[in-house]
């Protein structure tokens, strides 16, 4: 039996993803077809702009049958009944009312409330992360129905084929768990950092369903809720110098392979354009700010390896370098109410100095002046002294030069 060739398996995959549109579609034209779906019973639904036919339930196809709307025996303009049914011609949101048929004494034989809308369009979503274990999508509907609308939200995870293309398996449509106490989203817990998800968002009306999909990879959307605690403190003896400190925001997991970064902006608060520093600590001083002026600080963070995106920035904090008040939380100025919470090594990693230290320093540097002084003298007094040395040398060979010249000179009996 001859192998089937590998390029049927895309279109098998394309098939069982339109099997599950397909299947979904289904069950979303059962569920608005139930009665009292919506809420809203002896309700009639018509589509803004198109024909509108109202039937009488309690008569017959007698052209002695009336209609009222809203009680009153003048209907809509454009409208007219034929053989007991009311017809609206392009019917239009002001046409919307209490619709009774009546027979010719008057009697009530039916009634009906029509409400016009739209058709519902593909939704807008967009999926977010504050930490690497739950994501959650939000959406939006893209046109003004007018309408009841509820909206199926789901999920499958997607994998690798081997050729590197991407393919949802045949696994479970699972539900996107939405909160009724935010309205519009819905989440994914226990989800996986290097996975992509398919999302599906349906929106439905009484008048039909539209729906958009996704495709999200948790690492490419997380982006961390604000750091919190934001302190602004002063640096003793150090009027241009802050030190700022803050934690982990609570929403982020305590795991060591997975840290945040963070940057600080800073301005005094009678500037309007920020300076931006980055560390991965938790605090960080700041060595160039103004001194006698009050800085307003903000912090943000993100994943440590640049994953996502940077999150909003936390809210302001106040503080005066030197002899000005200690951290400011908001809009008031406030006095330290508890130490700042500072990483590990501190004052190594951000190069605080210390005024003991810069005595030291002095200290050492005068030492060091001291010592090349005391070379250059030493040196200076070897020299002279070689100097000295050799001037003495040149004396004595000058005298004994003119000794033996002066002896060349005298007569030969002389010297005898």
């Amino acid at each position: 039996m001859q192998k089937e060739p590998d390029l049927k398996m895309p279109s098998r995959a394309s098939c069982l993803s339109r099997v599950g549109v397909l299947l979904a579609a289904v069950l979303v034209t059962t569920s608005i077809t139930m009665s009292g779906e919506w809420g809203e019973e002896g309700v009639t639904y018509g589509q803004i702009g198109k024909d509108v036919t109202l039937t009488c339930a309690g008569g017959s196809s007698s052209s002695s049958v009336t209609w009222r709307w809203n009680g009153a025996p003048i209907l809509p303009e454009g409208s007219a009944v034929h053989q007991g049914q009311l017809f609206l011609t392009q019917a239009q949101r002001n046409a919307e009312g209490l619709y009774s048929c009546h027979d010719a004494g008057g009697t009530l034989l039916g009634s009906t409330t029509l409400r016009l809308g739209r058709l519902p369009e593909m939704p807008s979503i967009s999926c977010q992360a504050s930490d690497y274990e739950n994501f959650s999508c939000f959406w939006a509907s893209s046109v003004e129905t007018f309408l009841p609308t509820k909206y199926i939200t789901t999920y499958r995870k997607r994998q690798l084929l081997g050729n590197g293309n991407q393919s949802s398996p045949s696994g479970d449509v699972r539900p996107c768990v939405q909160d009724p106490s935010r309205p519009f989203s819905c989440t994914v817990s226990k989800s996986e950092f290097w996975s992509t998800y398919r999302m599906n968002v349906t929106e439905v009306n009484p008048l039909g369903a539209s729906f958009r999909l996704l495709d999200v990879t948790l690492h490419a959307i997380i982006k961390p809720d604000p750091p919190e605690g934001l302190r602004v403190d002063p640096v003793p003896f150090a009027p241009q110098q802050l030190l700022v400190s803050w934690a982990y925001p609570s929403s982020w997991p305590k795991k060591p392979s997975f840290q945040l970064q963070f940057r600080i902006q800073y301005r005094p608060i009678v500037y309007s354009s920020w300076s931006v520093v980055e560390t991965g600590n938790l605090s960080k001083v700041i060595t160039d700010v103004v001194a006698g002026l009050v800085h307003v600080v903000q912090v943000s963070a993100r994943d440590f390896l640049d994953a996502g995106s940077w999150s909003e920035w936390s809210p302001e904090a106040w503080g005066m370098p030197a002899s000005g008040q200690v951290a400011t939380v908001g809009n008031e100025l406030e006095s330290p109410a508890e130490d700042p919470s500072l990483a590990p090594n501190e004052s190594v990693a951000t190069g605080r100095s210390d005024p003991t230290e810069k005595v030291a320093v002095l200290v050492l540097l005068g030492v060091f002046a001291f010592f090349v002084l005391a070379v250059i003298l030493v040196f200076a007094f070897l020299m002279w002294t070689r100097m000295k040395k050799q001037s003495k040398e040149a004396t004595k060979n000058h005298d004994l030069l003119a000794a033996a010249i002066h002896m060349k000179a005298l007569p030969k009996a002389q010297i005898l």
